[in-house]
């Protein structure tokens, strides 16, 4: 367990269901609401999210990003903390 995922989130973000660009839309929305030091834990199963754009933008801006692939679930846990 990393460091993120073993800490408890201050905001869980579900975005099943929905497809890129969706889940970065409504995890930045999410953030902006964010203190630094917050974590999020994003829930999403659109693979070009949780593999590309979400930790691409989330490396981008310095922020501290974990994610953990559920298979047995078909989803990821993408943990994000606000600098």
């Amino acid at each position: 367990m990393g460091e993120l995922s073993s800490t408890a989130p201050t905001e869980v973000l579900d975005t099943l269901g929905r497809v890129c660009p969706y889940p970065l839309v409504l995890t930045k929305k999410a953030i902006e609401k964010l203190k630094g030091g917050d974590i999020i834990k994003v829930l999403c199963d659109a693979p070009a999210s949780a593999e590309d754009t979400i930790p691409r933008w989330a490396q981008k801006l310095g922020y501290g990003f974990e994610s953990k692939k559920l298979e047995d679930k078909g989803y990821w846990e993408l943990y994000i903390q606000k600098k």
